[in-house]
């Protein structure tokens, strides 16, 4: 178990020192706007819905461009996201390719939008305060009202989202080391690299609870959380493991 804990703290170090590359990361795609803004936590929100099945470099340029494009930015807007025709939300969502999937990309984005504009008053702020900024309750809520906020519920991207909420805006959690460890292809096959899963695993059913659960247990009384490992070990299974630990 310590030398796995060396190679973790070894992995971030490397991760800090740029070693691991990642100068930019799919979610730097973005208008630069105030992080204690409605509109910025919108923006960190409603794209990452999409976040599935492709890549994440080419979602946050399209959602960028949706954003600064006059014809379309008004899709950011859940008041009229949610109240704009269907076709004409999934033709703006199609110009720039922040749609792949017309009928389920614009369904999600609409139902989000609906969520927010009907049950926080246009204004996603209100869902952290409502909740104390804890991540306990706002995972509660959301796996609570799983319909109303499609794919964002999922145990992957809902942990991610948290995370890059409290990167890119104001968030701050109270108990942010329950934002649980992201597990995608990359994560998994970092881990199963470090030992803290077998190759035996990968194909269980359960796999991302598995890993959650011996991130959670090995970081336990550690400083970092396990969300903290998630982008060294994203980019260090990216770019083929190259970096020795």
């Amino acid at each position: 178990m310590n030398i796995i804990l060396d190679k973790v703290h070894k992995l971030i170090k490397l991760y800090k020192n740029g070693t691991l590359g990642g100068a930019v990361m799919p979610e730097d795609a973005n208008p630069h706007l105030p992080k204690s803004s409605n509109e910025n936590y919108i923006y960190f929100t409603l794209p990452m819905a999409l976040n599935y099945q492709r890549n994440s470099y080419k979602l946050w340029e399209a959602a960028n461009k949706s954003f600064s494009d006059k014809t379309t930015s008004d899709i950011f807007i859940p008041h009229k996201a949610a109240k704009m025709n269907f076709l004409e939300l999934q033709k703006k969502l199609l110009k720039h390719k922040t749609a792949i999937q017309p009928d389920k990309n614009t369904k999600i984005w609409q139902t989000i939008s609906e969520t927010i504009a009907n049950n926080f008053d246009g204004d996603l702020r209100n869902l952290f305060i409502q909740n104390s900024y804890s991540i306990k309750k706002i995972k509660g809520y959301i796996l609570s009202n799983k319909k109303s906020f499609p794919y964002l519920g999922g145990a992957k991207i809902l942990n991610y989202w948290l995370y890059v909420m409290e990167q890119h805006t104001d968030a701050k959690f109270s108990d942010r080391q329950l934002i649980s460890i992201a597990p995608d292809t990359h994560v998994i096959q970092a881990s199963v690299k470090l030992g803290i899963i077998g190759e035996d695993e990968i194909n269980k059913t359960d796999i991302r609870e598995r890993l959650a659960q011996r991130w959670q247990e090995l970081l336990k009384d550690q400083t970092i959380c396990p969300i903290d490992v998630h982008t060294p070990l994203w980019l260090w299974s990216r770019n083929g493991f190259k970096e020795e630990l």
